[in-house]
């Protein structure tokens, strides 16, 4: 049985991941930091990941004397729970798709360093009200550029108040992405690794981003159905 693993907060959170996977044909399982049973076996019968937006991450004990962060706004449990689940799956080189915190999670996980705080990326800073977006820039050659369908210049949403720079990204992992206005980091692959993509911008959104960004569930699904 094929299982794609769902990353969250709470089931709340996660129901429109769940909603998507669903439709495209996916069995789902929601993974808490508050579940019962050890890593194995939440994660058995799992054969994808999809690490899903969320809370700013803080990072793990060895990241904590390097940020300040807002403590509301931040889960230091979700964080240890998901950048071990992030390490099994790795090791299992399980296909992994990573969206905005489970970007900062995968580069952490890797041995990056935690995002840090950047401005004009979260409909805060937007004196309308309405949800902020921006140009990316997606490399030819990249995982998620072909199961996209294209390279490019693309106008995605913008809903997070911390980013990566190229200081902060894992030498084990190659930036696919980049925002035009600063440069910060929109995407992420391991070449290590069979399957591993992450984005910055939000593409459960479907409204916000183009049409030809749901392909990237698709794939995960499909992908969730390969012998590992």
């Amino acid at each position: 049985m094929s299982v794609v693993a769902i990353t969250s907060t709470n089931l709340e959170s996660a129901y429109l991941y769940v909603q998507i996977l669903e439709s495209m044909g996916a069995i789902t399982k929601v993974m808490t930091p508050h579940d019962n049973g050890t890593l194995n076996n939440q994660l058995n019968n799992a054969s994808a990941i999809l690490l899903t937006d969320g809370p700013n991450v803080f990072g793990s004990t060895e990241y904590t004397k390097r940020q300040t962060p807002d403590s509301e706004t931040i889960r230091k449990d979700q964080d240890e729970f998901e950048l071990n689940v992030t390490r099994k799956a790795l090791a299992l080189d399980l296909p992994i798709l990573a969206i905005g915190r489970g970007l900062h999670i995968l580069n952490m996980c890797q041995g990056g360093k935690p995002p840090q705080q950047v401005t004009g990326h979260s409909e805060n800073c937007s004196d309308t009200g309405k949800n902020l977006s921006h140009t990316i820039y997606l490399s030819p050659g990249a995982k998620a550029s072909a199961v996209i369908g294209s390279a490019g210049f693309f106008r995605v949403n913008s809903n997070h108040t911390s980013g990566l720079r190229e200081i902060q990204r894992s030498p084990k992992l190659m930036s696919t992405a980049y925002s035009i206005e600063d440069g910060i980091i929109e995407g992420l692959e391991s070449p290590e690794h069979s399957w591993v993509i992450g984005l910055q911008c939000n593409p459960e959104l479907q409204d916000q981003v183009p049409r030809s960004f749901s392909n990237l569930f698709l794939a995960l699904v499909e992908r969730s159905g390969v012998d590992q």
